[in-house]
């Protein structure tokens, strides 16, 4: 049985996730185990580094599945992009070991959210964007995110209340740079709960609208509940950039 491993990038906006539901199958783990059982002729299980959001988005989300074909790689590439729909490609496929896990091997994670601080419209970005029309302290904002990078417990940053899980973390580092009236966060961490990287964002974009500060972010990290954190940041602006392993 071979493994093989994959690069996938993809457009969210019409998805319902990452992860394959009996309710639909609008989902892009769906996709591909759809079309891999066609080109296999059995059932394939895909598993993904992590489940994304409904509407989010992917320039290097990792997968790998398991596989009994004589298809060369290429041959199996190229036949994924043919009948894969146009907002999911494979952008790279290896044979890995038979250990390799493509979620539980994870060592970090990269994601990126696009903001437009601006009025007016920016009708191509559309789907990419969370636009904020209110001014935006960029000062506020890196000070807010030098208080949640760090190793902390994240639980006031998740809307999984249920989880028996650890909510510990490790966020290395939260960068922010504008361009014009587009501001772009950088993510990177060992690992991110359920909803983790919108709920700083909507976090961080209060503290730029002045409704908290950094002092009052340090105590939500001590002692927070999801209700205490900033709001949901809408998931068209987030995309998982890179998937890191060692």
């Amino acid at each position: 049985m071979r493994n093989i491993k994959v690069i996938l990038q993809y457009e969210g906006t019409r998805y319902q996730g990452w992860q394959r539901q009996d309710s639909t199958d609008n989902t892009i783990q769906g996709k591909l185990e759809d079309l891999l059982g066609r080109m296999c002729g059995r059932k394939v299980e895909v598993i993904g580094s992590g489940r994304t959001d409904a509407g989010v988005h992917a320039y290097g989300q990792t997968a790998n599945f398991h596989i009994e074909t004589e298809m060369e790689l290429q041959e199996i590439m190229d036949y994924m992009n043919r009948y894969l729909p146009e907002d999911i490609a494979v952008i790279d496929m290896k044979e890995a070991s038979e250990r390799f896990h493509s979620r539980l091997n994870v060592k970090g994670k990269t994601y990126r959210y696009r903001v437009i601080n601006s009025s007016i419209p920016h009708i191509f970005d559309r789907r990419y964007v969370h636009v904020v029309e209110e001014d935006l302290d960029m000062g506020a904002m890196e000070r807010a995110a030098e208080v949640l990078c760090g190793t902390h417990d994240y639980r006031a940053f998740t809307s999984n209340k249920r989880s028996r899980k650890s909510t510990v973390r490790t966020v290395d580092s939260i960068s922010i740079e504008k361009e014009g009236d587009e501001i772009r966060f950088t993510f990177r961490g060992n690992g991110f709960l359920y909803h983790m990287v919108r709920i700083m964002m909507g976090t961080l974009l209060e503290a730029g609208m002045h409704k908290r500060d950094a002092a009052q972010i340090a105590k939500l990290l001590e002692a927070g509940t999801r209700e205490d954190a900033g709001y949901l940041a809408p998931a068209k602006g987030l995309t998982l950039v890179e998937v890191f392993y060692s």
